[in-house]
């Protein structure tokens, strides 16, 4: 079962996302998707297996530019995550369908996403669920 997240849900979400985004925090993260669940240009969705969440997928609107497309706004996937235990058994191919689904109820015709240069299994996922490789950047800071 796949569930729409609410604001209910932030520390749910929290749990399942600091597993992924190790250099947060729990209740950082609850806070962030408290936020998150009060926007409309923002969703989450839940996998459950029974009771257990096992995995999520996060969205978002951005007007801002995104690579490769050429539309506005785009659905975004800005994160997703999947029990190691609950893996390869396609899902995360329905929370990002979840997605999609939303993106496009939202008036959005392209969705899309990003991951790290060196992140090999997230770069597979994507171009095995039919993402294109848009292009390829390095990015540079400096104290000043």
């Amino acid at each position: 079962m796949i569930e729409r997240a609410t604001k209910a849900d932030a520390l749910t979400l929290a749990k399942l996302a600091i597993k992924m985004w190790e250099d947060n925090s729990v209740q950082g993260l609850t806070a962030d998707f408290e936020d998150l669940m009060e926007s409309d240009r923002a969703a989450c969705f839940i996998k459950y297996v029974g009771d257990r969440p096992v995995g999520f997928a996060q969205c978002q609107l951005r007007t801002d530019y995104v690579e490769g497309t050429e539309t506005s706004p785009v659905g975004y996937l800005e994160g997703i995550f999947v029990e190691e235990a609950y893996q390869h058994q396609g899902i995360a191919t329905r929370l990002l369908q979840e997605c999609q689904k939303w993106a496009k109820e939202m008036g959005c015709s392209e969705f899309a996403s990003d991951c790290e240069l060196d992140n090999t299994d997230s770069l597979k996922f994507h171009l095995a669920l039919g993402f294109e490789e848009a292009g390829r950047i390095i990015c540079f800071r400096k104290d000043i």
